[in-house]
């Protein structure tokens, strides 16, 4: 258990994607935007993506989960627009917030895990 809380608190970007990817997950309802389907429908994807992803990085590190989970990020940034779902400021934000954090965490988390890599051992 105290490895598994290690890796937690050192992989700390991967820990708050994960955090991050289900929150998106379960925003439209906590939010309330369930009723606009297509970034419901999104926020659900997406968001289980990045728990994949986060989940991934954390027990089995790739940097292409990284770039994924960037990408991914960058989709949320343009989804609103992309979907035509901009209006509804809610969604909006949520998308977008999650988006820009997202891609920072991967960037951050792609660097890092090497350095990390050497003092921990995986």
């Amino acid at each position: 258990m105290n490895r598994l809380m290690n890796r937690f608190s050192v992989y700390w970007q991967d820990s708050v994607n994960l955090l991050l990817g289900a929150g998106l997950f379960f925003s439209p309802w906590l939010m309330g935007f369930a009723s606009e389907q297509t970034a419901a429908w999104n926020a659900h994807l997406v968001g289980a993506v990045l728990v994949v992803m986060a989940l991934s990085a954390l027990f089995a590190y790739q940097v292409w989960e990284e770039w994924v989970s960037c990408v991914l990020g960058a989709w949320l940034v343009i989804a609103p627009w992309a979907f035509r779902f901009s209006e509804h400021a809610t969604a909006t934000y949520i998308h977008v917030l999650i988006g820009i954090a997202a891609i920072v965490l991967a960037i951050s988390s792609a660097g890092r895990h090497d350095s990390v890599h050497m003092t921990v051992g995986r």
